[in-house]
């Protein structure tokens, strides 16, 4: 009887001894796995520093340099930061301006170890600056973007690259100089001038604090880049730019709903969500007055007449695709707005907007 005992004693001691073996080794291995996450973050900070600072300086061979191009999805990777490297500067050309910091911030999603590197999901806010003249502080602008992004890393001799990334950039689309009147188009972005916005009526001072408040990752996380949760997000499921340009006029701008325009029991009605009866709506019902509507250079000089509050819709192969609410003005006076999908926050109004056949509707908010 005694030697059972004993050996009983002697079974659990070795199950205990396990158990606390394994329970440690779970341990050491979540604090491993916490380390490399604090390593990974400033390892992705400087990769997305070192990429800003490329793009900023058209620095081609550095940027290539962060990704891995021997294999497909690392050489498209590259690519798209290509042509978002022209784009900016391009952009920057048609303003008479320069780009003269590119600064991101990263939050960490997820983190996963994954053949020999990692996969990493990302939420970034960046903040660009660019600048009418050099000179003068006064003319500097700075507005952000806020961008969701996966990518596949792996170490090579030079550290960490990318060998395969997405996101959806809003700054991507290549925009051609050569289908525009460019001297047209520099005589009248030069000849802004600051405005004066002393005078806006309540409505809309309140109505671009909403927008300010709920634009997403695209502004610094003064508010942990929350949304109005008390509105759905369909972004997932069609795009929350309209739903947001909704939720801005009647949170912020007071504007009551209706039987054609509301939001009721979780779900919005097609006007309040979907862009193109949004932009209907507000017109045919009197709450909007078109200001001009046509291509970037016939609408351009109207576009100065627009008010903190107003909204711009984008019409893309015949149908509005996209609302952004204007938020404020550039010190020449270049409008800039406030958006979701993707997240926008006093972005200058036609930029990721400049590519063909697109259609602008400048509309002003009766409050």
């Amino acid at each position: 009887m005694l030697k059972k005992v004993i050996i009983i004693v002697i079974i659990f001691i070795i199950i205990g001894v396990r158990i606390c073996f394994y329970s440690q080794k779970s341990i050491t291995s979540y604090v491993r796995f916490k380390h490399d996450e604090h390593i990974m973050l400033d390892e992705l900070q400087q990769i997305f520093d070192r990429r800003n600072k490329a793009l900023l300086e058209k620095d081609v061979g550095f940027l290539k340099s962060l990704y891995y191009t021997d294999e497909i999805n690392g050489y498209w990777s590259y690519e798209n930061e290509i042509i978002k490297m022209n784009y900016l500067h391009n952009w920057a050309e048609k303003q008479s301006a320069i780009f003269t910091d590119i600064e991101s911030k990263i939050f960490l999603r997820n983190l996963e170890e994954k053949l020999g590197g990692y996969y990493v999901s990302l939420a970034v806010t960046t903040k660009y600056t660019y600048q009418y003249n050099l000179e003068s502080d006064e003319d500097k602008n700075s507005f952000g973007l806020g961008t969701y992004h996966t990518l596949d890393l792996i170490k090579d001799n030079n550290g960490w690259v990318i060998t395969k990334e997405w996101y959806s950039d809003p700054c991507r689309d290549s925009l051609n100089l050569e289908s525009l009147n460019l001297e047209f188009v520099k005589d009248i972005i030069k000849a802004g001038k600051p405005k004066n916005l002393s005078n806006l009526n309540e409505n809309r001072k309140v109505a671009i604090d909403y927008a300010d408040e709920h634009c997403g990752v695209a502004r610094p996380p003064n508010y942990s880049f929350q949304y109005n949760n008390e509105y759905k997000n369909y972004n997932s499921i069609g795009g929350d730019c309209t739903n947001f340009a909704s939720q801005v006029l009647h949170e912020g701008g007071g504007l009551s709903k209706t039987s054609t325009w509301n939001y009721e029991g979780g779900n919005g009605t097609k006007a309040w969500v979907n862009a193109n009866a949004f932009n209907n709506y507000m017109q045919y019902s009197g709450r909007g007055t078109l200001i001009a509507k046509g291509t970037y250079e016939e609408v351009l000089k109207a576009s100065y007449s627009l008010l903190p509050g107003d909204y711009i819709a984008y019409e893309k192969e015949g149908k509005v695709a996209h609302i952004s609410i204007v938020s404020g003005m550039d010190p020449k006076g270049y409008a800039l707005v406030n958006s979701h999908n993707a997240d926008r926050y006093k972005v200058p109004w036609d930029l990721g907007w400049n590519t063909e056949g697109i259609i602008f509707w400048l509309v002003r908010i009766n409050y």
